[in-house]
């Protein structure tokens, strides 16, 4: 593929080449539009080119292509700590067969289980040795769920593992970049001014993931907040952040505007400030990206007589894929240019809607007017990524905009020497904000959430919300008819959506770690036997989701061991039947006993670990499909599967599995 995609590049610079050559002899500008369509064909085939020599998978040296015992591995990232797992990514430098170094490529990304009596320290650009065992990044086993294999993958990681502190060796090296290096240690050393200063430890999550980017333990309540009103931007060091300081700096510098000796003095100032801001941030790919882009523009700003917003943006756009083709399908990467293209687009024309003599209103319409062209911009792809939208958007950003430049300026300011007596007004600002934020998230109806779109729905919003966008900017009708044609097919998307959400009848067994939950589904509503609660991180992050996809709106949770009879499901003496389907429930109850009964199941469901043998079932009993869950032990399952032939049923194992979906029909 690499071959065919670099011969077709080649041909189309070949022929480019040559049109400009022999321009005047071919009287090329006949063909200017034949001309364009090359140079977008040659550059969409560059992109698929870089794509592939990008791609670690296909390269001849990649480690899984080849047998080794050990790998000697890099720590490619910060290491993050969460509940006494160590996570980090790890790139492959080579491996070693029979104490023979083998040439290797590729990353992993590596747990360690850390002994809580002996410390672990390990640093981005440490060596270590590990065993070669690894598996692959597991896919997403229920409907909904979040697929982390496909968001490594953007990351070119297709591999993992997970190791005690004692499986590993350190070398005592550190050959990792030293800029990027030196970031990540001089942002930790940052970090620790903000814990010695900030004595509140929300106010200290908060401080240092906003101005540091540095992964805080933000509590669930804040973060919920931030999202539900529309300011989760300001929790992520980005555009907007580094946007800040460039306007704050372009501010205190505009004296130097005069002349152009000092104007370029001016641009070589404000990049050192703003790089070295983001060297503060560990060069978080964010930052990078804004300060890529904020360069450009101050490049253009300072030296270009026209200039185009425009092509600065796709520009800057263009430099981050070229060295990293996979940022296009990263949701923060897309998310990030089209605000910008928001801004730059939709921004003047929604302040001109209104004009406003007084000075202080007018700034709050230009506030508001950002706002909206923000949230336009990116709202097709926000309802599609995260599922919902928050209502109080502008109250919310209203309110954050003054403390967010406050809260950077001020949180700047500390770091430097002498200034931590302004500790206690800065955390106070955080505190105030956090709190305020919080109310507007309690506020009646503060967001639209479990807002599915499918991919076709992405499309037909975006395009409606483009062509509308255009017909409005344009005074054009043909625009504004599209538009409106558009939305009804997407509203007619919906409604059949709907209208197939109010039929369903079906029944989802869940492929869990550890624990079981099968939903019974009846259009709106769901009955819930699991041994979860609604509190439990596995209910929201494998559960919920299949639920809120399907717009189940009432969730009633249960549990095996309670008999219940309602309208169209019974659970009683071990049975369910739903909607004519019918399941026997095997579990530690029937332990040591000896069963006598008779009747014809749709499937049996072994759960609790019993230790009951499916062969000492009455040849009366009979059943289609055998259901394991995530409570059976892994030998157990083991030996199902070794006699899988030997059942007269379908077996259906829920643990590294695809979810089990039932359609019931009377």
């Amino acid at each position: 593929m690499i071959s065919v995609l670099g011969t077709i590049c080649f041909l189309l610079y070949l022929t480019i080449c040559m049109l400009n050559i022999f321009y005047k002899k071919l009287n090329a500008y006949r063909f200017k539009g034949y001309t364009g369509l090359l140079i977008y064909l040659l550059f969409f085939f560059l992109g698929g080119l870089l794509t592939f020599m990008n791609k670690e998978e296909l390269k001849p040296d990649y480690f899984t292509k080849k047998t080794v015992d050990y790998l000697k591995v890099m720590v490619n990232s910060e290491p993050v700590f969460n509940k006494g797992i160590l996570r980090l990514k790890v790139k492959i430098i080579s491996g070693y067969q029979e104490n023979k170094p083998v040439k290797l490529s590729g990353q992993i990304l590596l747990a360690i289980k850390t002994d809580c009596f002996k410390p672990l320290k390990l640093r981005y650009g440490d060596e270590l040795f590990i065993l070669a065992k690894y598996s692959a990044v597991e896919p997403p086993y229920n409907p909904g769920e979040f697929n982390f294999k496909q968001w490594l993958a953007i990351q070119n990681i297709y591999e993992q593992a997970f190791i005690n502190q004692n499986q590993f060796v350190k070398t005592g090296r550190n050959t990792g970049n030293p800029m990027l290096r030196f970031a990540i240690n001089w942002r930790e050393q940052q970090v620790i001014k903000y814990r010695k200063y900030i004595k509140n430890d929300e106010a200290f999550a908060v401080a240092s993931t906003l101005i540091l980017g540095y992964r805080a333990d933000l509590s669930a309540e804040t973060l919920s907040a931030y999202a539900k009103t529309g300011t989760i931007h300001a929790l992520s060091v980005s555009g907007s952040h580094v946007a800040i300081i460039f306007f704050a700096l372009d501010f205190l510098l505009v004296f130097l505007d005069k002349q152009k000796a000092l104007k370029i003095f001016k641009f070589l100032l404000i990049c050192t400030l703003i790089w070295t801001y983001a060297l503060i941030t560990g060069l978080s790919p964010s930052v990078v990206r804004a300060a890529i882009m904020i360069t450009i523009f101050i490049i253009a700003k300072t030296f270009a007589q026209n200039k185009n917003s425009y092509n600065i943006l796709a520009f800057a756009a263009f430099c981050q894929l070229i060295y990293q083709p996979f940022l296009i399908w990263d949701p923060g990467f897309q998310l990030s240019y089209l605000s910008v293209f928001g801004l730059l687009y939709l921004q003047p024309k929604i302040y001109n809607w209104i004009y406003l003599e007084n000075k202080w209103l007018n700034k709050i319409w230009e506030l508001t007017a950002l706002s909206i062209a923000a949230q336009l911009a990116t709202f097709p792809l926000c309802v599609y990524y995260f599922h919902q939208f928050p209502v109080y958007f502008l109250l919310g950003n209203l309110f954050i905009s003054l403390p967010l430049m406050i809260i950077m300026v001020l949180g700047i300011v500390i770091l430097l020497p002498f200034s931590g007596k302004l500790a206690p007004l800065f955390e106070w600002i955080i505190v105030t904000t956090n709190q305020v934020l919080k109310w507007i998230a309690g506020l009646p109806y503060a967001t639209f959430s479990s807002w599915w779109i499918t991919l076709p729905g992405l499309i037909l919003l975006s395009l409606s919300l483009a062509f509308f966008v255009y017909a409005m900017a344009k005074y054009n009708k043909t625009f504004l008819f599209a538009a409106m044609l558009t939305f009804i097919i997407y509203q007619s998307v919906l409604s059949y959506d709907r209208y197939k959400a109010a039929r369903q009848q079906k029944i989802i067994f869940f492929t869990l770690r550890k624990n079981y939950a099968a939903a019974f589904i009846q259009g709106y509503q769901a009955i819930l036997l699991t041994d979860l609660n609604h509190n439990d991180q596995t209910f929201h992050f494998s559960v919920k989701p299949a639920l809120d996809q399907l717009q189940v709106s009432h969730i009633s949770i249960m549990h095996l061991k309670t008999d219940t009879i309602i309208p169209n499901f019974i659970f009683q003496n071990q049975q369910i039947i739903f909607h004519g389907y019918k399941i026997l429930i095997i579990d530690e109850s029937w332990n040591n006993k000896k069963v006598q009964a008779a009747g014809k199941f749709n499937a049996i469901w072994l759960t609790g670990n019993t230790t009951f043998k499916i062969q000492n079932l009455p040849e009366e009993i009979q059943y289609e499909n055998i259901i394991l869950d995530a409570t059976n032990k892994d030998y157990k399952i083991e030996r199902f599967k070794k006699n899988e032939y030997n059942y007269k049923a379908r077996l259906q194992i829920l643990k590294k599995n695809p979810a089990y979906l039932v359609q019931s029909t009377e």
